[in-house]
């Protein structure tokens, strides 16, 4: 019995000892469940312990203000808070929130992103919102749409807490600095505009500078000839297919980027073009071409006339 209740007694003890272990490790290590993710804490010069932890309790960043200060003065104490903007891009408790204020880890270091040639505006902003903590995508994208076809596709290092309207000027300023060098198209007969939709619709369409100038060449030729352009990359605008997903009812589909049943460029640009395709764009080879085609394995065939090409489709295109 004597036995028995001394088992008893330790296991109280375990458990009691554990209770107060796990409560220690929560306080210390465990974050707020409505812990504010992607905020900024800013810390500032002259600021008292007690004012940041203060700051950091009421802003539910902390459980507990005795822990959070407890771990700063074990740390070095309250001078040792290093002041700036913290960006709090993970749950973290307080004993590891206080080594990040202690040791000046703001967390802050820009961002690595590339952005593909070709690319349109929904597809950078689903890439950017998985690179970014509270991207506001639907922000991005009411400013972006105005600007597709300008974005220009590079590596970009942006700051973790950018807002929208700084990513898409620096897009865009690159994309001027980029053009600025081209010549042509200031000589060119065809406006910016109609250039870099056309740039656009050369780079989904094919895949080297050779094969973009002679494309370049045959939708030119196609807009001079008052023919549609009847390109299926510009259906990725519309509804997100390639060539080898399109049916009949899709060719109808009622859409200015409809380039089957309307003629002419498409109302912007589909995607934003590389310089490339770009420089293709203005420099297109004359060919006695007037159709096209690229088989799966990129391999481009060109056809002087309706017959041949249907004959091309059915050789080349499930290649």
């Amino acid at each position: 019995m004597e036995y028995f209740l001394k088992n008893k007694k330790k296991q109280a003890a375990f458990v009691v000892g554990f209770i107060i272990l796990s409560g220690i490790y929560v306080s210390f290590h465990a974050p707020p469940n409505n812990f504010p993710l992607g905020d900024i804490l800013v810390v500032t010069a002259g600021q008292s312990l007690q004012d940041i932890t203060n700051v950091l309790y009421d802003a539910r960043i902390i459980r507990s203000p005795f822990f959070f200060r407890t771990h700063v003065i074990l740390l070095g104490g309250e001078k040792r808070v290093i002041a700036g903007d913290y960006l709090l891009n993970r749950k973290i408790g307080s004993a590891d929130l206080a080594y990040r204020l202690v040791k000046g880890d703001f967390q802050l270091e820009p961002v690595k992103v590339t952005i593909p040639e070709g690319w349109n505006v929904f597809q950078i902003s689903d890439y950017l919102d998985k690179s970014f903590i509270n991207f506001d995508k639907k922000l991005f994208l009411s400013l972006a749409k105005e600007n597709e076809g300008y974005l220009f596709p590079d590596t970009y290092f942006i700051s973790p807490i950018a807002k929208s309207e700084v990513m898409i000027e620096m897009m865009k300023g690159n994309f001027t600095s980029k053009i600025s060098g081209i010549k042509e198209i200031k000589s060119s007969s065809h406006t910016l505009k109609e250039i870099i939709t056309m740039a656009s619709i050369v780079e989904l369409e094919a895949s080297t500078t050779p094969s973009r100038r002679i494309v370049s060449g045959i939708l030119w030729k196609r807009i001079a000839l008052g023919m549609p352009l009847q390109v299926d990359s510009a259906f990725s605008y519309i509804n997100g297919k390639n060539t080898y997903e399109l049916t009949a009812l899709d060719l109808k589909i009622d859409s200015p980027y409809n380039t089957y049943k309307y003629k002419g460029l498409p109302l912007t640009p589909i995607g934003n073009p590389g310089l490339d395709s770009i420089q293709a764009t203005l420099s297109p080879i004359k060919t006695d071409y007037l159709y096209f085609l690229s088989s799966k394995s990129g391999v481009m065939y060109y056809a002087k006339t309706l017959e041949e090409h249907i004959k091309n489709r059915a050789r080349y295109l499930n290649r």
